[in-house]
């Protein structure tokens, strides 16, 4: 069996744009990838075209340890741009494999090791700046049955906060809690925003509301500095969805950094690269929770890893926040059910894309928020509150 085509589909989901992969085989066999990246999905799709396809293109799609490791080596100059391409053509292999094999990806990967998998929400507060909205919207979260939520108190701060700042996200995390009650999780998203000091200094203030995870305190790269906050905080850190090699992860992981490894299956480089960051994490007891904010291919990759990975804590989910049109992209089945995902059962990954749903849809430049431009924040907050 050899790989002949290879196809993609750019289509707009609000404020991202979903980048799709297609393979097929010789024998007729299909699989799907996904290679979405905020601000960048067309230069994806550029590199899938221009480097990627050439080099898999004639391979054997259960040969895939030796082609993506080469591309992986070959690629040079890294980033998430080419990881992010390379990974979506991995997923889709795996789709492959699945199929040929007649199993779900997750057996394939090592079989079921959970007997649930839970799900936490995040994209729920679109929209949302005062109190009583982020509670309003933290009440809907609970009524759908998740007992996990995440959310970005912090306006669009950036390395400092003035007092008055502080004292309004402290204020939006107490009334979330306050509304949602002690039995429900609050997963706290810094977005890499603050200095050191700064995030010691509100992780201090948030620790009356027990965070479940304090997200990304500081940047992607800062791990010493992580690693610090970690010392001073006495709730869990969390961190990783911005990096993007294995080497990497074993700086974060080896140093405990942090106490939940975040990888991206679509950007870390796929499903087996996933497989290889949990097991360095096992080894130091730190969980793992997949990052996960793009589209229905990225999350179905993530919850074969989830399912057949032993030290997965929880999987975040957009999934019900998303642009209603969301399920019409692909057909399968819809992964999420009260609060928690459920068990694919279908060959790969169980789901196909629909290229004519993805035609209605077409992509939009730019559409993906900068976390720190006021005036973004301001016409984003007025279009969802007139949805």
């Amino acid at each position: 069996m050899k790989l002949e085509k290879l196809e993609t589909f750019l289509t707009n989901a609000g404020l991202r744009n979903y980048l799709f992969v297609r393979l097929t085989t010789d024998e007729g066999l299909t699989g799907v990838g996904e290679a979405s990246l905020e601000w960048q999905e067309k230069t994806v799709q550029t590199l899938i075209h221009e480097w990627v396809e050439d080099r898999i293109l004639g391979t054997d799609p259960f040969d895939m340890e030796g082609t993506i490791s080469g591309l992986i080596r070959d690629q040079y100059q890294g980033g998430a741009t080419i990881m992010t391409a390379i990974s979506g053509v991995e997923i889709a292999l795996w789709d492959i494999v699945g199929k040929a094999c007649g199993q779900p990806v997750y057996r394939i990967l090592g079989g079921r090791c959970h007997d649930r998998l839970p799900a936490y929400a995040n994209g729920w507060y679109g929209g949302a700046r005062s109190v009583d909205e982020y509670r309003k919207a933290a009440r809907s979260v609970v009524a759908a049955g998740y007992h996990a939520m995440k959310f970005d108190p912090f306006g669009v701060a950036w390395a400092s906060m003035t007092r008055d700042e502080m004292d309004q996200a402290e204020a939006l995390v107490a009334g979330v809690r306050q509304e949602v009650g002690e039995n429900i999780d609050l997963m706290i998203e810094v977005h890499g925003r603050l200095s050191a000091g700064c995030a010691v200094e509100m992780g201090h203030r948030l620790t009356p509301y027990r965070p479940a995870w304090y997200e990304e305190p500081v940047g992607p790269y800062k791990v010493e500095l992580m690693k610090e906050i970690k010392g001073k905080l006495p709730f869990p850190i969390a961190g990783g969805e911005r990096l993007y090699t294995l080497e990497d992860f074993d700086r974060l992981i080896t140093l405990r950094a942090v106490d939940v490894v975040q990888p991206d299956i679509a950007h870390c480089g796929g499903l087996s690269v996933g497989k290889k960051i949990a097991a360095l994490a096992e080894v130091k007891d730190v969980a793992v929770s997949p990052h996960c904010s793009v589209g229905p291919v990225a999350l179905c990759a993530a919850l074969h890893f989830d399912w057949s990975t032993p030290n997965v804590l929880i999987q975040e989910n957009f999934a019900e926040y998303d642009v209603p049109w969301r399920n019409d992209l692909v057909f399968g089945w819809n992964p999420v059910a009260n609060g928690h995902f459920q068990l694919p059962d279908k060959p790969g990954l169980g789901i196909e894309i629909n290229p004519e749903a993805c035609a209605k849809h077409p992509y939009k430049k730019a559409t993906f928020p900068s976390l720190w431009d006021k005036n973004w924040l301001k016409d984003f907050t007025q279009r969802q509150r007139k949805k």
